[in-house]
């Protein structure tokens, strides 16, 4: 792999000690993946910021590396946290849990990164352009920015982004390279395709389909970005799908001839199977919705949804900071929590310990949350609309 002189240095220690780890990291990473050479990013996202997944050993490195002055030198943001960074004590997350996340958070800031905790950092200031080369970390928003806006990123591990983040460069393979971003099958839709849980649904069929492929979809009838959103996600939690292009909607898609490609048919009766899999409970403790995170639409459906009305169990939508002051401006939060509801940001279901919070059932409107709730957080789903799960939390 060709360095520049200038990464040569850093690979030599010139810039200090961390700096010259995490070049060590990165040149091994190109190494195993046959890179040619490094690239400058546009930005970085790092996961591994809950303290559920951290962990003490991940506390102590990132705290390692922030008393060692390690700095970021490119735009960097965070991945959810493991609870809402300002109204933890009232919502009920535990104080042992909040101390350690908190410090979690003081070494990320300590290092210049953005602790603007989210999963869809493009919906909160940091949104690449076409064709960019980033270096993003979790999973949905790798899928969405590959996929709809066509910026180039690998899904990244935690210790890549932050060492992408603290060089500014990342290994120019994989995802970045033209080569590597075509179309594998073509995935004809033959069912119309509603509410945000029925993308959920799709994602989560085809990502065990095509596993780690790239897939070409046909007949999606005008789907929002919050759609697309969900239809990644799901794709990425129950495969490795990190790339999809859809005709006339994802801007590489007319880039391809798929006259050749092997074609598979989705329809009805295979999104009502998804459905029956995904659900495992009846009745839900709490409602969460927002992974990934929700948008100022889906926050302004749910307060429509709520208006003068009273829940008989909890509703949670989980969102950025940037879009949870927006919609309290709006009036929306106000809107859900006269209902009983909550607008809970910085964090999700999946990476917060809602299993230590008194939950069992979780109902939730998306493919990703629903199939990592039982592994993660010991849950059993009901998986539903939106409209649905309000429903059943007015009973």
């Amino acid at each position: 792999m060709h360095l520049t002189k200038a990464e040569e240095k850093m690979l030599d220690g010139q810039s200090g000690e961390v700096v010259q780890r995490q070049m060590r990291l990165l040149v091994r990473l190109g190494e195993i993946y046959g890179a040619d050479r490094m690239i400058p990013m546009g930005s970085v996202q790092v996961a591994g910021v809950s303290y559920k997944s951290l962990g003490d050993p991940g506390l102590e490195f990132l705290e390692d590396l922030a008393r060692k002055k390690a700095k970021v030198s490119v735009l960097t943001y965070l991945n959810p946290a493991g609870m809402d960074m300002e109204s933890w004590k009232e919502i009920g997350f535990p104080e042992k849990f909040a101390r350690k996340q908190i410090r979690v958070m003081e070494a990320f800031r300590k290092m210049g990164i953005v602790v603007t905790a989210t999963c869809t950092p493009y919906l909160a200031g940091n949104l690449p352009r076409f064709g960019e080369h980033i270096a993003w970390s979790e999973s949905s928003a790798v899928s969405f920015s590959n996929s709809v806006i066509g910026a180039r990123t690998n899904r990244e591990g935690g210790p890549s982004a932050l060492a992408a983040a603290i060089c500014g460069l990342t290994p120019n393979y994989g995802l970045h390279l033209d080569e590597n971003r075509k179309p594998d099958m073509v995935i004809k839709v033959d069912v119309n395709l509603e509410f945000n849980a029925d993308y959920g649904a799709l994602g989560y069929h085809v990502g065990k389909l095509v596993k780690n492929k790239i897939p070409y979809f046909t007949g999606l009838k005008n789907p929002n970005t919050d759609q697309l959103k969900a239809l990644g996600a799901a794709m990425a939690a129950s495969g490795a799908v990190a790339l999809y292009h859809a005709e006339g909607l994802t801007p590489e898609a007319r880039d391809f001839d798929v006259s050749g490609l092997e074609k598979v048919s989705v329809g009805k009766k295979d999104l009502k199977s998804t459905y029956g899999k995904l659900n495992t409970g009846e009745l839900p403790d709490i409602v969460i919705l927002g992974c990934p995170h929700a948008s100022l639409r889906e926050i302004s459906y749910l307060a429509d949804k709520l208006a003068g009305k009273r829940l008989k169990r909890p509703i949670w939508i989980c969102t950025s900071r940037v879009m949870k002051e927006a919609a309290d401006r709006m009036g929306f939060v106000k809107a859900i929590e006269k209902a009983d509801g909550r607008v809970v940001a910085d964090t999700c279901m999946v990476v917060s310990p809602i299993e230590e919070m008194g939950f069992g059932t979780t109902g939730v409107d998306s493919g990703k949350a629903a199939n990592y709730l039982p592994g993660f957080c010991n849950q059993k789903v009901v998986f539903h609309n939106v409209d649905e799960l309000v429903r059943r939390c007015l009973k």
